[in-house]
């Protein structure tokens, strides 16, 4: 390429980290942008985690939380990722990056838009390409997973989570009712079907099926009434819960894979 991109990543949950943690070791610099209180269920794999950790490192790669412009920058020089709290993505219009990528993987669009930058690519439904952005990465586990798409849209949002050995929604685990979030189990813990896993507001949250607890809020979170709040894997692997997943690479390799054949087509 003949220099370093700079690539600021809208999100930083498990599939934005995986988009990230690629970007960072192709070369590219990466800054990220999160909420104040991000709602993250797979900690130990989320930059996202900085916010509340003020550092985080994933496979390698470390992220921090900085405050404001200078801090991410200085990040940036010592190779770390920074973490902005810019739930608008502000540093958008301050940096004028050379390309954004939307990982929020909202199912809508938030505000992104095709003029954000020279590259502009987005996780998932929600977006069209050439009308959103520059190119969609499909996110729907299957033959097309990490698909970079450059005329038209991802795959519709089922609202089905992805079967793992035959369970998709009961492998979720989801809030009774609105309250603030505590755990009483930690992820990578082992857990039985019917095991209480945390509380919200004093009210029971069980695991529908045995498995290895691989993500859950952190403590202090306000949730919804039926919001998803933790994941266990009925696999057991109880590294899967610290290290990237596969859809997270695939999308990751789809952003990749995105950025250089845009920023390649822009240079001829």
């Amino acid at each position: 390429m003949g220099e370093e991109l700079l690539v600021v990543v809208k999100g930083g949950g498990d599939l934005a980290t995986g988009v990230a943690h690629r970007l960072h070791r192709a070369g590219m610099q990466v800054i990220i942008t999160e909420l104040p209180q991000p709602t993250v269920i797979r900690r130990p794999v989320a930059f996202a985690s900085a916010v509340f950790a003020e550092e985080v490192t994933v496979e390698g790669v470390t992220a921090r939380l900085v405050d404001g412009l200078v801090q991410a920058l200085a990040c940036l020089d010592e190779g770390i990722i920074p973490v902005l709290v810019d739930p608008k993505a502000e540093v958008v219009r301050e940096l004028q990056p050379d390309a954004v990528v939307d990982a929020t993987v909202a199912k809508r669009n938030l505000g992104t838009r095709l003029t954000d930058a020279p590259i502009v690519v987005a996780l998932g439904p929600g977006f069209t390409a050439g009308v959103d952005c520059h190119a969609v990465v499909e996110t729907e586990r299957g033959h097309y997973l990490g698909r970079v798409i450059v005329e038209g849209q991802a795959a519709p949002n089922t609202s089905v989570p992805g079967s793992v050995l035959g369970h998709a929604e009961d492998r979720v685990v989801r809030a009774p009712c609105a309250g603030i979030f505590r755990g009483e189990r930690r992820i990578g813990d082992r857990v039985e079907a019917g095991q209480i896993v945390a509380r919200v507001d004093g009210e029971p949250v069980v695991a529908r099926i045995s498995g290895v607890l691989r993500g859950l809020l952190a403590d202090g979170s306000a949730v919804y009434a039926g919001m998803k709040i933790g994941d266990v894997d009925p696999r057991g692997v109880v590294e899967h819960c610290f290290t990237i997943s596969d859809k997270a690479r695939a999308v990751g390799g789809g952003v990749l894979e995105a950025i250089l054949w845009l920023h390649r087509q822009r240079n001829q």
